[in-house]
């Protein structure tokens, strides 16, 4: 029996374990890292909470077309000498006044400003969308270039550490040719000197892969991301040939979809309706309104009163109107000839309604001075609007131009390394019969490694490009679904 509990804890270990790698051993591809960045990422769901309260305004616009209704209610007690509220004399008298009443108010006319209000409240939930979908265009552009810097710093990380690899044999081979006396002994110094550097190179990679792995993982809200990891696809093609497009074909195409125009053009429309809702205040308000009251009243009266000598602490007195003798002591008092409450409620009900019209006239030039305002930022939302244009403009033809180039150096970049692979060959056939010393043959490696990394990094530059240009066409890295 306890074997196999040990058996059945031995297996759930390595259970677990197995579950753990294979947790861990997950890669992630570019469109996954989109996606779940769309999902979690913060800045993302800080701008879902605007789009909320922009839904939120909108239905405080749309109450302001409803009648505001509210009811009141009120108690009160006045002791010692006041007015009787039935009389209008003034008594020594303990009165409790109750009153309950509704009232109803609406706009009829208000200069539009309710109309245009809601308009505006339309257009805030639109814009709050739009920023939405730029955020999430730029979150999946931000992860896409930290991708790319993964991969790149992968490549250069494997060629460093397969650089090494073959110092470390090189380093192997020379100490049998000194002790051979086939080369001198300095050049073997120059080489241990060689391997020493390529450690060194290979500890910054090693720091350059780590710190973009925290770069995309901060982007995805991930927590862990040491064993964070991601697919390793190095296709380098125009799968969209977005090359063959022209610069102008891009821009139209651009302006079309692009989402800082769409969210610039519906700022503007905001601040038109903010103008009219500021002129709005020019305009006199019609409202409409009903109130509803009743109220109760009670007293405590006593008109005269004899001290009884069998009790010192009660005295006899005499119901008002009455030669009626009733008793009372020196903390209680009569109630007088009062109604019924509730009668009172029903007999002094009241009712009020009509119509009020309200003019503007002056008011110290603070309509005049928020009309002046809200043109002033009319005025300011025509220029951004126009300015995002040339911007866009600007930048397409900018990312083009990029794009080629970056094509052109990648080009240029593979032809140099396929001539400095050929100069290493020749140096190491060289230095291997002794007819180049390790200085010069360590100078061609370093030309060699130098090329190597530019080929890597002058191909990632270029898919990244692409990437940009695709953007601007509306290609989207993982299509992006709107709320």
């Amino acid at each position: 029996m306890k074997i196999n509990k040990y058996n059945s804890l031995v297996f759930a270990m390595l259970f677990g374990f197995g579950l753990t790698s294979q947790a861990q051993s997950k890669k992630w591809t570019l469109e996954e890292c989109v996606r779940y960045a769309l999902e979690n990422n913060i800045t993302i769901k800080l701008t879902e909470l605007d789009l909320k309260s922009a839904a939120i305004d909108k239905k405080g616009a749309i109450g302001n077309y409803l009648p505001a209704v509210n009811a009141n209610a009120s108690h009160s007690w006045n002791i010692g000498l006041n007015q009787n509220i039935t009389t209008g004399l003034l008594e020594n008298q303990t009165t409790q006044y109750s009153s309950v009443g509704a009232s109803v108010g609406v706009d009829i006319y208000k200069g539009l400003q309710n109309q245009n209000n809601l308009r505006r409240a339309n257009l805030s939930i639109v814009a709050s969308k739009y920023q939405l979908l730029k955020m999430q265009e730029d979150i999946s552009l931000n992860v896409a270039s930290a991708f790319l810097q993964i991969l790149s710093n992968k490549e250069d990380l494997k060629v460093k550490k397969e650089q090494l690899a073959i110092d470390e044999k090189r380093y192997t081979r020379s100490e049998e040719m000194v002790n051979a006396g086939t080369i001198p002994r300095g050049d073997l110094f120059d080489l241990k000197a060689t391997v020493a550097t390529d450690k060194q190179n290979i500890a910054v990679s090693e720091n350059n892969l780590l710190i973009s792995k925290l770069s995309l993982a901060q982007l995805l809200q991930l927590k862990e991301f040491a064993d964070f990891d991601v697919v390793e696809d190095n296709k380098l093609d125009d799968q969209n040939n977005i090359l063959s497009q022209s610069p102008i074909e891009i821009y139209d195409k651009a302006k079309e979809i692009r989402t800082d125009l769409k969210l610039a053009q519906t700022n503007l429309e905001i601040a038109e309706k903010n103008v009219a809702i500021a002129k709005g205040a020019y305009q006199p308000t019609l409202s409409a309104f009903y109130n509803f009251n009743t109220r109760a009243s009670y007293s405590d009266i006593i008109t005269g009163s004899t001290l009884n000598t069998a009790n010192p602490t009660t005295q006899i007195g005499y119901v008002e109107g009455t030669n009626q003798p009733v008793l009372r002591d020196n903390y209680s008092s009569v109630l007088g000839n009062a109604q019924p409450i509730l009668d009172q409620f029903n007999d002094n009900k009241g009712q009020s309604f009509g119509l009020q019209l309200s003019v503007p006239i002056f008011n110290g030039f603070s309509a005049r001075n928020n009309v002046e305002r809200n043109k002033v930022s009319l005025e300011k939302s025509k220029i951004d609007l126009e300015q995002k244009s040339l911007d866009l403009q600007r930048n397409v033809y900018t990312a083009f131009t990029d794009a080629k180039a970056a094509l052109n150096t990648y080009e240029a970049s593979t032809v140099t390394l396929e001539a400095r692979q050929q100069a290493y060959n020749f140096a190491k056939e060289k230095y291997d019969v002794g007819l180049m010393n390790a200085f010069d043959f360590t100078q061609a490696q370093t030309l060699l490694t130098n090329a190597q990394s530019d080929v890597i990094r002058t191909k990632y530059d270029y898919m990244f490009k692409i990437k940009i240009l695709e953007f601007y066409f509306g290609i989207p890295i993982v299509p992006i679904i709107t709320k």
